[in-house]
């Protein structure tokens, strides 16, 4: 270790493209706060809109086709990346995704430097688990960061990977974006103006992409069971061409009687903002989030959250004292917890509120997801 005292990480960040999602936004946080402490560091990609972001900080980005899964293009990525690293003085590379971290192990590996690996997800295992040997490779790294306790014990479970080299280090909220103190009125007014919201019911906010698993069902179902109480439920999220499920959801409000109590937006520029205006945010879904980075956003504007007992929501959320927890995939549940929160005095929802601020502020905020990455980097450079 004494050998290694003042070596600097030198990082090369991996993933398959820059475009928006949880992945990419990470690959962004760590880039900048590796720049504002003056640490030398890379990203490779496909590119894609977040790349001025890199362009902004000065951190220099490779464009390579990172996306395939094809194996001669693989091994093309493989040496590519090696070329990279021995040009550059890499010293650690870190791969956030399967198929680029099949290229980017191969050439860690052979110009021995060390091999970092963040599990964003609980990967599918196949039919007999025969994807296990593809996902493998994020347990590859010489220390594995996993961005929940759930994705650990997942892991655990699932791969023949030390505990050992395992780190824990939850995802984030951007606590410079979700201010509630920053929320101007001025922000409120116009988002409930353009998109029509409604200004004298209580609002219920789902977060997602459309699709089946992140419980729109489940919300609509759950509003059929408290028709007694006037309320306006927001669905934001693209449904990604799927729009023979957004067609079962319309149907269903229409057959259920609740027509006029949802509103459909495909995206939302100012999502602060519309948690600002929303009484309840809700994570409804019927698999278990990675982390559930809604929740605590939620939870970060001082909202009232109401989130399904699985998965990163178990961390996120602390039941009766940061917002609630029902059971997972029962409609009923739901909507006794959605009844809870509407239904809570005044004063006993600031206090949540407050509650659920400080949870946040002491355990997601994005300087604790990079310092904790940032001791990762140099506990590998330490590494014998």
């Amino acid at each position: 270790m004494e050998k290694n005292k003042d070596k600097k990480p030198v990082v090369l960040q991996v993933l398959p493209e820059l475009n928006q999602g949880g992945v990419e936004i990470g690959t962004i946080e760590i880039a900048s706060d590796l720049q504002a402490k003056g640490i030398k560091n890379f990203v490779a990609s496909a590119g894609g809109r977040l790349e001025y972001n890199l362009e902004r900080l000065k951190v220099p980005h490779f464009t390579l086709p990172l996306k395939t899964k094809n194996p001669f293009k693989l091994w093309l990525n493989y040496r590519r990346l090696l070329k990279i690293i021995k040009e550059n003085g890499v010293n650690i590379v870190h791969a956030r995704s399967r198929a680029p971290a099949w290229s980017a192990y191969w050439a860690a590996k052979k110009a021995g430097v060390k091999f970092v690996t963040t599990f964003h997800g609980t990967y599918g295992l196949g039919p007999r688990g025969i994807k296990k040997f593809y996902n493998r490779v994020m347990t590859y790294g010489d220390l594995v960061i996993a961005v929940s306790n759930h994705i650990k014990q997942h892991i655990l479970q699932n791969y023949a990977c030390d505990e050992k080299k395992i780190r824990l280090i939850h995802r984030c909220v951007n606590m410079e974006r979700f201010d509630v103190n920053a929320m101007t009125a001025e922000r409120m007014i116009k988002l409930m103006d353009e998109y029509h919201l409604p200004e004298a019911k209580p609002i219920i906010l789902l977060i997602g992409r459309l699709t089946r698993w992140k419980g729109q069902r489940l919300m609509i179902d759950a509003m059929e069971k408290i028709k007694d109480i006037d309320c306006f439920c927001i669905f934001v999220g693209d449904d990604q061409g799927r729009d023979y499920y957004t067609k079962e959801l319309k149907e269903a409000i229409a057959a259920k009687g609740l027509e006029g109590r949802f509103a459909f937006i495909r995206n939302v520029t100012d999502v602060p903002a519309m948690m600002a205006v929303s009484d309840v945010i809700v994570s409804a879904s019927t698999e278990p989030e990675a982390f559930g980075r809604i929740a605590a956003e939620g939870e970060a504007m001082g909202r009232i959250v109401v989130a399904s007992n699985i998965g990163g929501s178990l961390e996120t959320v602390k039941d009766g004292i940061t917002g609630k927890l029902f059971a997972s995939g029962d409609s009923q549940a739901l909507a006794d917890a959605l009844k809870w929160a509407l239904n809570l005095p005044g004063n006993e929802r600031d206090k949540i509120g407050a509650a659920a601020i400080e949870f946040v502020k002491h355990n997601f905020t994005k300087q604790i997801m990079c310092d904790k990455t940032v001791a990762v980097y140099e506990e590998l450079i330490n590494m014998d």
